[in-house]
């Protein structure tokens, strides 16, 4: 079965930017919404973003829309995490997460596969 695997993950400035890639193996993401979840220390793991599998609708939580952008590529097998003006409460290990024939919930119990996260750190 397919399986995640982040990348992209490091220390950056407030205000900068980094780009997350979830990459599958053994398959494609076809069929799949993904989404993108985070956990930052002593938190609860919360959504941050999805695109959908049929249409390929995105939604945000609140307080990343007109920063974060999620997107895939052509041939299915990543998706990205486009994260601008970085601010230190985005400070999270990031996971992606695949849920067969999903819309992009917020749920993350719908989602059955995830990725083993990868920290980002936003200084002040």
């Amino acid at each position: 079965q397919v399986q995640l695997a982040e990348s992209g993950g490091g220390l950056v400035q407030a205000g900068g930017s980094l780009r997350l890639s979830c990459a599958a193996s053994g398959g494609t993401f076809t069929g799949y919404a993904v989404g993108w979840f985070r956990q930052g220390p002593g938190k609860e793991r919360e959504f941050v973003a999805a695109i959908s599998w049929a249409g390929g609708r995105t939604s945000y939580r609140d307080s990343v829309k007109g920063r974060f952008t999620i997107s895939r590529d052509n041939a299915k097998t990543t998706v990205y995490l486009q994260m601008n003006i970085l601010k230190p409460e985005d400070t999270a290990v990031y996971f992606c997460a695949g849920d067969l024939y999903g819309s992009g919930s917020s749920d993350p119990s719908l989602y059955r596969i995830w990725g083993q996260g990868t920290q980002v750190a936003v200084s002040s």
